[in-house]
């Protein structure tokens, strides 16, 4: 390509660098300039458009369709990768970590989640997949989670299918396709279904994405494998997306990049350790002996039992205006306006907390809302702060991966509020990380009876039932689901989503109803 005549102008390829930055995070310097315009004039034939600029002016106007934007997305993120690809990082993973975590988890919380972000045509997940298939014989007595994600739709179609060429298997001992392989009519190789149905794919932009995120399937990661990503990003980029992954690991959780994405960015929220030939980075562990330790989760539900308020008595609960207005019952909101709305002492703490939360620092704010007075034997006045409390300490021990007190919680904020159809949903995906599939459908469809128009609830059922083989059950829900979101504006956050816009769902639903991401 060197010799290759400039069809796009500089000028252009400065602007089409900077925008596919912010779109897809992917950084194109000016020496890989080139490599933009291949990918244009490849997305352009496909396109039907001959005329590359106008492509390109198309792109930079955002005029083209969502199909037309994934076909470009296709051909920018073209990954290259293979089984057992850096074999060094998964003997680390097998010889060094793996053992003392499956140790810890066995016969008491057997649940183990690892996710591979920027997974390609699969070879990754598939490969940690292989790899626990022998670490943990009885694997189906446990809850394994691999997730498997990527923007390029392509290559999660060809990872959803399980079908690889030797291409796939260079540098990889002959015995590990013999073992878990079987070679179809074609010469290919075909991945055996015990493996495959082991991993779970999603279409996800780590530029753009929020994560953690429940509806994703993005928190209390215990290992986050992220190779040969990052060093395509700009810098901006790369801060948001590492911080991101902070957030989506468990106290004391790995995150694995490549060698050559070392960065200064990870000494700030992970410790380096060094092994013999390669560097792993491990999650600072909150509340550990350089901190004061948060005040322990079973004994907040002993204090709750007893309705002990001892530690809250010195707080002085300020009524605020809308208190004031509920107690009166008047219903004449020109009287509120002569008070002065003053946030209370448990409204300071709980807005604290959620700051944390959103942070990713989940058991400080479990040790913030462990100071509020959490048991529902309160006046009236202070039941809204208490759902909302009960909900925020679900929801924090959940990306902990600490589920069994994670639903204590959320039943708990449902006892006081039992209208509420976004705890019903947030209670079925603390069931689905539990591997409860029934009682998570249903209490989606509890929400829905609440809210037949929760997008989200919707959607979920639509996933839960397709894993029972359900497809006219959950084909209705995927409607009912798409023309919900057609309503709302492509870049709007979905509701109880954290933070994932329509478009991106609707994304998610085709790829789901087109097979995709089905292994």
């Amino acid at each position: 390509m060197k010799n290759a005549p400039r069809l796009i102008s500089d000028q252009q390829l400065s602007r089409l660098s900077e925008f596919v930055t912010v779109w897809l995070g992917l950084h194109f310097p000016g020496n890989r300039w080139r490599d933009l315009q291949r990918c244009m004039v490849s997305a352009a034939r496909e396109l039907g458009i001959p005329d590359v600029n106008a492509c390109v002016a198309l792109l930079l106007s955002r005029q083209l369709t969502r199909e037309q934007e994934e076909i470009l997305a296709n051909h920018l993120t073209i990954g290259e990768t293979y089984f057992f690809r850096d074999q060094k990082s998964f003997d680390i993973l097998e010889n060094r970590i793996l053992p003392g975590l499956i140790a810890a988890r066995r016969g008491r919380d057997q649940r183990l989640r690892i996710w591979s972000a920027g997974c390609s045509s699969g070879e990754e997940p598939y490969s940690l997949a292989m790899l626990l298939s022998r670490l943990i014989p009885d694997n189906r007595e446990w809850q394994i989670t691999i997730l498997a994600s990527d923007v390029n739709t392509r290559s999660l179609a060809k990872a959803a299918h399980g079908v690889y060429s030797e291409w796939s298997f260079r540098n990889v001992p002959q015995w590990i396709r013999q073992r878990y392989f079987t070679r179809n009519n074609d010469g290919f190789f075909e991945l055996s279904h015990t493996v495959r149905r082991m991993v779970s794919f999603a279409v996800l932009n780590l530029a753009e994405d929020s994560f953690p995120s429940l509806a994703t399937n993005t928190s209390a990661m215990d290992i986050i494998f992220c190779r040969n990503v990052l060093m395509y990003f700009e810098q901006k980029k790369q801060l948001r997306v590492i911080d991101g992954f902070r957030r989506s690991l468990v106290d004391g959780g790995w995150l694995v990049v490549s060698p050559c994405e070392t960065s200064a960015a990870f000494s700030t929220s992970f410790d380096t350790v060094f092994f013999s030939g390669a560097a792993f980075y491990r999650k600072h562990v909150q509340g550990d002996k350089t901190r004061t330790p948060p005040p322990a989760v079973e004994t907040i539900f002993d204090e709750a039992g007893t309705g002990d308020r001892g530690s809250v008595k010195t707080f002085e609960s300020k009524p605020t205006a809308e208190t004031i207005l509920f107690k009166e019952g008047t219903g004449d909101r020109g009287s509120v306006k002569t008070f002065v709305s003053q946030p209370t002492a448990e409204t300071i703490l709980y807005e604290e907390a959620l700051e944390l939360y959103q942070q990713g620092s989940y058991v400080e704010a479990v040790g913030k809302l462990s100071r509020l007075p959490l048991t529902s034997e309160t006046d009236s006045a202070w039941m809204p702060l208490f759902e909302k409390a009960s909900a925020l300490m679900a929801r924090s021990l959940a990306n902990q991966g600490r589920i069994a007190p994670a639903l204590e919680w959320v039943e708990r904020a449902i006892s006081v509020d039992k209208l509420n159809a976004e705890l019903y949903y947030l209670r079925a995906t603390i069931f689905q990380e539990q591997g409860a599939l029934s009682p998570a459908i249903a209490s989606l469809k509890q929400s829905l009876y609440l809210d037949q128009d929760f997008v989200l609830a919707h959607f979920s059922l639509g996933t839960l039932t397709l894993q029972q083989g359900k497809k006219g059950e959950a084909g209705r829900h995927f409607e009912i689901a798409c023309s919900l979101l057609e309503a709302l504006p492509a870049d709007e956050p979905v509701p109880a989503s954290d933070g994932m816009t329509a478009a991106r769902l609707s994304e998610i639903i085709a790829a789901t109803r087109a097979g995709i991401l089905q292994p």
